[in-house]
């Protein structure tokens, strides 16, 4: 059968309920991002410890994620994918009536458990039925909608805490979350170039370890661990500096920042694109260099030249990681989705990892020294990328001499 292209309906109806899956997703996982000021007041915690109603909830999704790429290889990639997100959904709003931390931290491991199943899946799903040239175009709208899922978690849980609390806020988040789970059920096109294969536990641990064998997925496991480390830890602490003097924030406001991930929603489409035509290679190093700069422009004590950091910052990150989930599908001969959720797993423990550790650069050295750990990551990332590069122009020559 053919495969799904650019300018068709088709094309535009996959995107459309892709868009809504992330939106749902990423809304749900980083609502409680601007939250975690008025949960460490609440529970009376550390911003450090606060931070584990993320934490928590991204460590629990990549275990999970390597999980359900494996199950979607027997189920299909629509059914897992739908199953999370509704699931998802009512967790979020039964998350909202915790009357402790324990217990909200229970929940957000659940939520961790069930979210996995669409970002597990949807790069696999365009991988195998996108036609190649629009791959990069399909995986940055994808991941557009994560960041208009973020972005709008962010702003919908900020405002209506600021009016209500915390709790009508996640409730606000998982009403909106289910309406998108039906649209996602509704109009993503069936899988055509699926092909189910038996429950085989052994089989499927098997080809799950084999994908490390490909030295150019292993760099590019590495590169998300360091993304996600240095994006979480940056938005993880950015609100405790901006409620604070000198700026003494609201929540509402705090929560409007986070409408910069409006650039991220051009830049992961944007960039995709000019990696199909110059190289993802090229791209993603420009990419890192964006992300670097905007960490370090953070510093200035300006408002609104901070503001311009951390847009530059998003820019260069979604850029980074639509290009690098993209390669993935490219770099996988086998189980594209359980390639797929290993880059992933080892993406949502960086954010595990780095969020945390940041809290602790942060208590022990303020801003500075958040943005320094993002800088010693970033150029880690750099090098990894140089790396790569030549990695994948090997392989291409293996390929072209054996054809």
């Amino acid at each position: 059968m053919s495969y799904i292209q650019r300018g068709t309906r088709t094309f535009r109806m996959a995107n459309l309920a892709l868009f809504a899956g992330g939106f749902n997703t990423f809304a749900i996982l980083w609502g409680t991002q601007p939250l975690l000021p008025d949960i460490a007041k609440e529970f009376h915690i550390s911003p450090a410890v606060s931070s584990l109603s993320l934490s928590s909830t991204t460590i629990a999704l990549a275990i999970s994620m390597l999980i359900a790429g494996s199950l979607s290889e027997v189920f299909g990639r629509k059914p897992v994918m739908t199953i999370s997100l509704v699931a998802s959904s009512i967790l979020a709003i039964l998350t909202a009536y915790s009357p402790t931390f324990h217990l909200l931290i229970f929940f957000r491991i659940l939520q961790g458990v069930v979210l996995a199943g669409l970002p597990a899946v949807a790069m696999a799903y365009l991988g195998e039925e996108i036609e190649p040239p629009s791959l990069g175009m399909a995986m940055g709208l994808y991941i557009s909608g994560n960041s208009i899922g973020g972005m709008g978690g962010r702003i919908i849980s900020g405002i209506l805490t600021d009016y209500f609390n915390w709790h009508v806020a996640l409730i606000g988040i998982g009403i909106i979350s289910l309406l998108a789970s039906l649209v996602f059920w509704a109009i993503l096109p069936k899988s055509n170039h699926f092909t189910a294969r038996k429950f085989e536990l052994h089989s499927l641990v098997k080809s799950l370890f084999s994908q490390f064998k490909e030295p150019g997925l292993i760099y590019l496991f590495a590169i998300g661990f360091l993304l996600m480390g240095s994006f979480v830890s940056l938005y993880n602490y950015i609100g405790f500096q901006l409620i604070a003097p000198p700026y003494s924030l609201s929540q509402t406001l705090v929560g409007f920042i986070f409408i910069v991930y409006i650039v991220g929603t051009f830049s992961s489409t944007w960039m995709g694109m000019l990696a199909d035509q110059h190289g993802r290679r090229k791209i993603l190093q420009v990419s890192l260099f964006i992300l670097l700069i905007g960490a370090c422009i953070t510093l200035n004590t300006n408002l609104w030249i901070k503001i311009i950091g951390i847009a530059i910052f998003t820019y260069g990150f979604f850029a980074g990681h639509s290009i690098a989930s993209g390669w993935i599908g490219q770099l996988a001969t086998h189980d594209k989705a359980q390639a797929s959720s290993l880059y992933l797993f080892f993406y949502y423990v960086g954010s595990s990892i780095g969020g945390t550790t940041g809290g602790a650069f942060y208590s022990g050295y303020g801003w500075f020294g958040v943005v320094a750990m993002i800088v010693v990551l970033t150029i880690i990332g750099i090098l990894l990328s140089i790396r790569l590069g030549f990695v994948a122009k090997k392989r291409m020559k293996l390929s072209s001499h054996s054809i």
